[in-house]
């Protein structure tokens, strides 16, 4: 089964589909998972739990931010790519609560991570006008269509050590990030357009989500014993220069939407999706066997 699209043929649509399909997957989670499964390395494997953890609350925080303009949305395209969205991020919510279980069984605090994402998204919610959480979501989108971009792009991803229902689970989520990743910034420049708000809610975020990030990955580290051994904690801080999320195309590609007049779509990943479309879901897709209805039958 291959892992790296790198050597595929490079060849972009002339009509690239521009529909947002909702998946129903039904991953398999219950093969064996070691404590530290990414690589046997004890940051990167915290990293991406923590990372999974945050999923189905901050998930359903997008969709509810995006629903509530639904009835203003006078595009007829734009209506139907948010109902793909709503129903791709709901999947999402649903199959990284299931990974999340058996973290949790590990010894990952992926409940109490879980948890505080949802009271946070809570506070939001409760204090937020609308039009400030709809554009949290169109700023979270572009952190995790930049994220996902690295996963599909990188071969680093691809190259490390993962079990294997682990890597379909985060590259199927990184090409539905990617599909969708224009969505709630056209909700939120159709619906609400203020590019003071926009970038304002950029920088905010940005701040908020590294505290965030780095408190929760400390709170999840400081409950692994394996941490507390000098020698494999330094030499996991040493490896994180492996880490496909450790690029400084990263930083440069997030702060892309600090730009006035920024759209997602500026960055062109047609091409990226579509072969990654055709590998995963296509006629011979590796994926396909995942997909719900497929298993059913």
């Amino acid at each position: 089964m291959p892992t790296s699209l790198s050597s595929a043929p490079r060849t972009t649509p002339s009509d690239f589909d521009r529909s947002i399909q909702t998946r129903r997957m039904a991953i398999d989670h219950e093969g064996p998972l070691s404590r530290h499964f990414v690589d046997g390395d004890i940051l990167q494997s915290h990293i991406l739990a923590v990372l999974s953890a945050t999923f189905p609350k901050g998930e359903q925080f997008f969709v509810d931010s995006v629903r509530n303009f639904r009835d203003q949305i006078t595009d007829e395209e734009l209506r139907r790519q948010v109902a793909g969205f709503i129903g791709q991020e709901t999947m999402h919510g649903r199959e990284h609560d299931r990974f999340n279980e058996v973290l949790g069984e590990l010894g990952y605090p992926t409940r109490f991570v879980d948890s505080t994402t949802g009271a946070a998204m809570g506070l939001f919610q409760r204090f937020l006008p609308e039009s400030m959480q709809l554009a949290i979501t169109a700023a979270a989108e572009h952190f995790t269509s930049v994220l996902a971009e690295q996963i599909l792009e990188d071969d680093s991803f691809a190259e490390q050590d993962l079990p294997e229902h682990v890597k379909d689970l985060f590259r199927w989520h990184a090409l539905e990030e990617c599909e969708h990743k224009a969505v709630a910034y056209d909700v939120y420049d159709q619906c609400v357009g203020s590019e003071v708000i926009r970038l304002a809610t950029m920088h905010a975020l940005t701040g908020l989500l590294g505290a965030v990030a780095l408190s929760s990955l400390l709170g999840s580290v400081i409950t692994d014993r394996a941490a507390r051994n000098p020698l494999r904690f330094v030499g996991s801080l040493l490896n994180l220069r492996n880490s496909p999320f450790a690029r400084r195309k990263i930083a440069l590609r997030l702060l892309e939407y600090n730009r006035p007049g920024f759209h997602p779509d500026d960055r062109d990943t047609e091409e990226l999706v579509a072969r990654w479309r055709e590998a995963l879901f296509g006629e011979d897709g590796e994926l396909n066997e995942l997909l719900a209805g497929a298993r059913a039958g």
